[in-house]
């Protein structure tokens, strides 16, 4: 089943008076929302105690909670220590996604720093390979680990960089920032078609189960040369991309994705937003 909701607590959670991740809960089913991404952006800095408490809340509210792993993984760093700094963080945000009773973690893959791309592409995978290694190792087979695309030129995840990862082993779906590759690609998202060719490229590569169930993130981002700059609201109306396009297609290739909302500030609305129109689109069959 396709599912929506927000990326952190936005503007209109803490204008409701609302403090607490717990709350969080209650406040997504009474949007009619469906799940719920907690950052670990800056770092796993939570008590085993509140990702239980946050877990039992989510969970008495039947709202399905992921987490985004710190922003500081580079698995491109030619440094080992550095290397093993990035698995110890993408392990920890599974640790306490498992404590909160989530599945996925989302997580960066790497920067190309001054290495060549397909050197950084290259120790990128070898990195994930040994990162499968320890998914298995610590009892963490039954999650899902999300490697996603990259807005800046200067990131590792394109989408064929993405897909490449994911063919390691089952433990990866894509996480596919569509905001992400817009900006990437200086405003490449306008059709139905060029969303459709990015999904069927998905399918064609990975098969059409492990790609039916995959991770999105959608806002609109500003972008320059070097690509993203910044988030956006869906009142943008310069930079895109449009979700009613994203929408159809997902219904065209019958794909139910986990679908969170990166807006600034107005994530949960935009989430909203994004469910109705994906509800009021009708295709043909």
């Amino acid at each position: 089943m396709i599912k929506f909701g927000p990326s952190g607590n936005s503007e209109a959670f803490y204008n409701s008076g609302f403090k607490h991740s717990e709350q969080s809960a209650k406040f997504c089913k009474d949007l009619g929302l469906d799940c719920f991404e907690y950052s670990f952006g800056r770092g796993v800095l939570m008590s085993e105690a509140k990702a239980t408490s946050i877990g039992e809340a989510f969970k008495e509210q039947n709202i399905e909670i992921s987490v985004h792993a710190p922003y500081f993984i580079n698995f491109a760093n030619p440094e080992d220590e550095a290397a093993q700094k990035s698995y110890g963080y993408v392990l920890q945000s599974a640790k306490f996604l498992k404590l909160m009773g989530g599945e996925r973690v989302v997580f960066h893959p790497a920067a190309q720093g001054k290495s060549t791309r397909e050197e950084a592409v290259a120790r990128t995978e070898e990195r994930l390979k040994i990162l499968r290694d320890y998914i298995y190792l610590n009892g963490f087979e039954n999650l899902k680990f999300c490697p996603e695309t990259m807005g800046k030129l200067a990131q590792i995840g394109t989408l064929e960089e993405v897909v490449r990862f994911c063919k390691i082993d089952g433990c990866y779906i894509p996480a596919i920032d569509f905001g992400h590759i817009n900006a990437r690609e200086q405003g490449s998202l306008q059709t139905v078609n060029d969303y459709k060719s990015r999904l069927e490229y998905m399918i064609a590569e990975l098969g059409y189960e492990r790609v039916k169930h995959f991770h999105i993130h959608f806002s609109k981002i500003m972008y320059g040369g070097k690509g993203e700059i910044k988030h956006l609201t869906f009142e943008d109306d310069k930079y895109g991309p449009e979700f009613e396009p994203l929408a159809i297609a997902l219904k065209e290739l019958k794909l139910e994705p986990y679908i969170v909302s990166e807006s600034a500030g107005t994530q949960s609305d935009d989430a909203v937003t994004m469910k109705r129109i994906y509800n009021s689109v009708d295709i043909k069959n």
